[in-house]
């Protein structure tokens, strides 16, 4: 079996088991204590805290270990927006930040604050003056992820810090996704990591306040961890999630353009080996261990469990997961084809065999899916001499109640029956139709008139190039 969804989970670090047993026998006191037992646990708590600190790039005091990355990410958003009440109640994050971010800042909002989304290029990346336009003179906060969780693009952080310090507002970085590869750059005031996606124990997270940036712990007040996350420390989990950085950071230093290698050797196959494939995400400025593909005509979970059958664990944003129904918001973000979406991100040490026997087996795979739902086999080309007269009629397809990729699966079988400048009508109620109606046009060169609503669902209209 390969497991290929290491941006969701890593597997535990050898150096984190040891050290998680190590520690069950050592750390298991109260660190507030002045026993013994409680002075040895406390040495682990600062040692785990300085090791980690060392690998963030921060003072050990401005960091603080808390039960989650989600956890991190909850406590510093609101904490930091308690602590600038004063200057304002506006939150800027970006359209693809982790959805803690985005859930943290609807729940700001129902509070009485407010939030603006800035939008990213195809890429999935954000323009540092956009959030210099979208900076209002209440901002209280910034937030921008170091790298998406999704599609793998690195952000301009360093950039972005310094446009918001020219302004004078906080940055709030989510790096849960890049901490393994290196410190974040820039003059960033607040981070949040998750010690799971490294290799270290779930229930882990790490929340670093810098000096100066002010903050106001939420929820009742706790003595421990400066006040800043509550309850006892896991510290055998702690202290596991910090050896284990510190030792996985050392192998993706000497791993990193090798695993950059497997994933460009990737983007670059798919897209030969599989018709109608859209390799999404910046090509350069990316994760080195993530690569993200839509294929057209085929659903992601689909596709997911033919892989899981073949041995490859890998993830999808697709809308057509059992448990939501809805196009990922990144992609949706981004503006490219949501269906059939692949996400696969390589484990340290993965080995090119196993990505070799993934290209192989992947063609097969979505042509497989592609025939059981009836996709059409070839592209539409324009026809020799054919007019290009609009007509009068529109051609309407009926796919309301069918879920993607049924409504681009139908559009595509009829465009060839119309003559070059009519149009069809596609009636859908699938929220993926949106996203990935436009980016069929796109990809199959015709004409996106646009969206209205229907009697049913929405009716989504596309004239016919050629």
């Amino acid at each position: 079996m390969s497991y290929f969804d290491a941006a969701s989970s890593a597997p535990l670090h050898p150096v984190a088991r040891q050290a998680l047993l190590a520690s069950l026998d050592e750390g298991w006191a109260d660190p507030s204590r002045l026993y013994r037992e409680g002075r040895r646990a406390r040495m682990l708590l600062d040692a785990a805290r300085e090791a980690a600190a060392g690998e963030v790039g921060c003072r050990p005091d401005e960091l603080v270990f808390t039960s989650s990355g989600t956890r991190a990410v909850h406590s510093g958003l609101a904490g930091a927006l308690a602590g600038r009440r004063r200057a304002g109640r506006h939150l800027l994050v970006s359209a693809v930040e982790h959805s803690s971010v985005l859930h943290a800042a609807e729940v700001h909002e129902r509070d009485g604050g407010s939030f603006t989304e800035v939008g990213v290029e195809r890429s999935g990346a954000v323009r540092p003056a956009a959030y210099r336009e979208a900076l209002r003179p209440d901002t209280a906060l910034a937030a921008l992820q170091s790298a998406n969780h999704e599609v793998g693009t690195e952000q301009p952080v360093a950039e972005v810090a310094e446009v918001c310090a020219e302004a004078g507002v906080p940055l709030f970085v989510d790096a849960a996704q890049s901490l393994l590869f290196g410190p974040v750059p820039g003059s960033w005031s607040l981070l949040a990591a998750s010690a799971h996606k490294w290799g270290g124990p779930a229930g882990v997270g790490l929340l670093v306040v810098r000096k100066g940036t002010r903050f106001a712990p939420p929820g009742p007040a706790d003595e421990r961890e400066s006040g800043r996350a509550a309850g006892f420390e896991n510290l055998p989990a702690i202290v596991a999630a910090a050896a284990s950085l510190r030792a996985a950071r050392a192998e993706a230093r000497a791993e990193a353009e090798r695993l950059r290698g497997l994933t460009a050797r990737i983007r670059e196959r798919v897209a030969a080996l599989v018709e109608d494939c859209e390799v999404v995400g910046d090509p350069a400025h990316r994760l080195p261990h993530l690569v993200t593909f839509s294929c057209l005509y085929v659903d992601g979970e689909t596709v997911l469990h033919a892989l899981d059958r073949e041995g490859f664990s890998v993830s999808s944003g697709s809308s057509c997961t059992s448990s939501t129904l809805t196009p990922s918001h990144v992609l949706r973000a981004m503006g490219v084809l949501s269906e059939g979406n692949v996400r696969v991100s390589l484990p340290l040490h993965t080995p090119q065999e196993e990505v070799e026997r993934f290209l192989r087996v992947l063609p097969g795979v979505v042509s497989g899916v592609r025939e059981r739902l009836g996709a059409p086999a070839t592209p539409v080309t324009a026809s020799a001499g054919t007019a290009a007269t609009p007509q009068p009629a529109d051609l309407v397809v009926d796919a309301v109640g069918r879920r993607c990729p049924i409504p681009v699966i139908e559009l595509a079988k009829v465009i060839g029956e119309v003559p070059v400048g009519a149009t069809i009508t596609v009636l859908a109620d699938d929220e993926a139709a949106r996203l990935d109606i436009p980016a069929w046009c796109e990809m199959r060169d015709q004409e996106y008139v646009g969206e209205k609503p229907a009697e049913r669902g929405t009716a989504y209209r596309v004239r016919r190039r050629g």
